[in-house]
């Protein structure tokens, strides 16, 4: 439920991106969360393929999104902005400790030990696509993915959420696997397919995605 007057939340997110990144950026996220939990906010746009406006890095040290402002804080970085919305609502975050630290654990498990290896097939893919090592270099990478991915659905097993309840852990390593949305690697892994399936079928996640891809210049790719 973005707005552009009112709100007190303020979300940085690009207005215009290529096209494989459409529905990947990481502003969906934090706008997800947000949609949860029926919160405002306002959208900062930014053009992604552009020099960002002065000032800009003194908000996102690094001139990515999201960066975030709720007149309290201002805050960088998906993963901490998540944590923050979750210490204020336990839609987000468990209050219960044990689950608490596990979704908190998921969470940066996600960011830490399983995006870097999926965004290799990134990288590779449409980055350096087209590169005469690629070939050769594919299968280490892709390989590397899939033992990551083979760890993480063995943790998860046959529960539905990371954390025991729906939280930020599972925000987050949903939007993480959506980075292989151009690939068919997932598909060896039917619970992390299910898992997948499960978060993105979240009236929130659906808002929010349909939320982001309507404020890109250009339209999404068919098929997004």
């Amino acid at each position: 439920m973005p707005v552009q007057t009112a709100a007190t939340t303020l979300v940085s997110a690009f207005d215009n991106v290529p096209g494989f990144a459409k529905g990947l950026v990481r502003d969906l996220r934090v706008r997800w969360a947000l949609e949860e939990i029926g919160r405002d906010y306002a959208l900062h746009y930014l053009d992604a393929m552009k020099p960002k406006p002065d000032g800009y890095h003194d908000w996102q040290p690094f001139g990515q999104v999201p960066a975030f402002d709720d007149g309290e804080l201002r805050l960088f970085e998906s993963g901490a902005i998540l944590l923050y919305l979750g210490e204020q609502d336990e839609r987000l975050l468990p209050r219960d400790p044990a689950q608490r630290w596990a979704a908190t654990s998921w969470l940066l498990a996600a960011l830490n030990s399983v995006e870097p290896a999926l965004m290799q097939i990134i990288n590779l893919d449409f980055f350096f696509a087209g590169q005469p090592w690629i070939p050769d270099a594919r299968p280490s990478f892709a390989a590397l993915a899939e033992r990551r991915l083979r760890s993480t659905e063995a943790a998860l097993g046959e529960r539905d959420w990371f954390a025991g309840t729906f939280s930020i852990a599972d925000i987050m390593m949903a939007c993480v696997l959506r980075n292989l949305n151009h690939t068919d690697m997932l598909a060896a892994f039917p619970a992390l397919t299910a898992f997948k399936a499960r978060a993105e079928a979240r009236p929130a996640f659906q808002r929010a995605l349909a939320d982001q891809l309507a404020g890109y210049r250009e339209p999404a790719p068919t098929g997004e």
